[in-house]
């Protein structure tokens, strides 16, 4: 495949540049308006020839598949356009709508064939294809896995939910074929007409497939949570500075797929110059970024004091306490602060989602249990799900 996107892409190897990527875009779709017109016309006349529903139904799916090769191809137009006022993070999020649009699409047809086929279990259609249509189908199973293969490889290349959604529907194509073909086989060899059954069958696969892409779509919209892979890379790399004592509250926003902006707390010991955590976390935030996880970074600085007896000692009572409410609970950001009037014990009591207490009784559990241990102390505590 690469050779094909080095003779027909300008600079294909600079996936990282928009312009780079919208011109893979557009030789997809370009490509897939093509290869599905003509499936759409072959199987179409054979269809009718032979009075096959479910040639028919596969022919109709090509033709959704042409026009969403066009939605497709708009989309990466679009979405390579550069940032302005009114979109400052850029435009690579209309590649996801492009591709919810192509398996909202899939499904919308999906569902009106179902119903015809249904319509012609009940009366009982006749067919009569014959040996030339096994030919005509095969081939089309195998471009269809030449397409698929053709769209992975893009999807790969320049990590695209959308190629990646269009590459499983050529695949999902190929399942819907090889149904017709064997139902045709059927036919032919054995006088066994399910083409009604088979042209159903074709039509629930192209549901659950238009349902699936829907999904890879859809989830970094509405605020996908990273990868865990993506998220210990980026832990690796921060703690590998000696100054960083840990991370957490790791956030990583989508702005398309080369559009990826994170944010986390790094905490550092308090005994730091601000200056000089400043220049600490700006070299962690250079290593991240030049890793190429992702393009901008923002890390905010939580001062740890807790290298005393004192402070480890609190540390290790209170996070028994949170342990005994929840053993997946963790402590983040905390502060053992003695002064002239009263000595403050603050931190950060992240719980998960899963745990049936509310935020405020853990917050006065802890409160209540920390009080009567260190009794006087001034207990500030944030307590937040996870």
């Amino acid at each position: 495949m690469d050779f094909l996107f080095n003779k027909f892409i300008e600079n294909a190897e600079d996936v990282r540049n928009p312009e780079v990527r919208s011109r893979y875009g557009v030789f997809a779709g370009g490509v897939g308006i093509a290869c599905n017109l003509l499936l759409t016309l072959f199987k179409i006349v054979l269809g009718l020839l032979t009075g096959t529903l479910s040639i028919v139904v596969d022919a109709v799916n090509n033709l959704s598949d042409a026009v969403s090769s066009i939605v497709t191809l708009i989309g990466f137009k679009v979405s390579g356009k550069p940032a302005d006022q009114e979109h400052p993070f850029g435009h690579g999020r209309i590649e996801y709508i492009s591709g919810f649009i192509v398996s909202a699409s899939v499904i919308a047809v999906a569902l009106e064939l179902l119903k015809t086929s249904i319509s012609n279990i009940i009366s009982h259609n006749k067919i009569h294809p014959d040996k030339v249509t096994i030919i005509i189908l095969v081939a089309a199973i195998i471009v269809k896995v030449l397409m698929g293969n053709f769209y992975m490889s893009i999807s790969k290349k320049i990590k695209s939910a959308a190629m990646r959604a269009t590459a499983m529907d050529s695949f999902t194509d190929c399942i819907m074929t090889g149904v017709s073909l064997i139902s045709v086989c059927l036919f032919i060899f054995f006088g066994l007409n399910i083409d009604a059954i088979a042209s159903a069958l074709v039509s629930l696969i192209v549901i659950y497939s238009g349902i699936q892409t829907a999904k890879d779509t859809v989830l970094p919209l509405v605020g996908e949570a990273p990868s865990e892979e993506l998220v210990d890379e980026i832990r690796e790399i921060a703690l590998a500075n000696p100054s960083i004592l840990g991370v957490h509250d790791l956030r990583v926003h989508e702005y398309g797929p080369e559009k990826t902006f994170c944010s986390m707390h790094a905490e550092l010991p308090a005994d730091l110059t601000l200056i000089e955590a400043h220049d600490v976390v700006d070299e962690v935030e250079d290593e991240i970024i030049k890793a190429g996880i992702v393009e901008e970074i923002t890390i905010h600085i939580d001062p740890i004091q807790g290298d005393d007896s004192a402070s480890r000692e609190r540390r290790t009572f209170v996070e028994g306490l949170l342990k005994n409410i929840d053993e997946n609970a963790t402590i983040t950001s905390f502060r053992y602060i003695t002064g002239k009037q009263d000595n403050i014990i603050s931190f950060n009591a992240s719980v998960p989602e899963s745990c049936e207490m509310e935020k405020n009784e853990i917050k006065e559990k802890l409160t209540e249990e920390i009080i009567s241990k260190y009794e006087g102390a001034t207990i500030l505590i944030h307590v937040k799900r996870t």
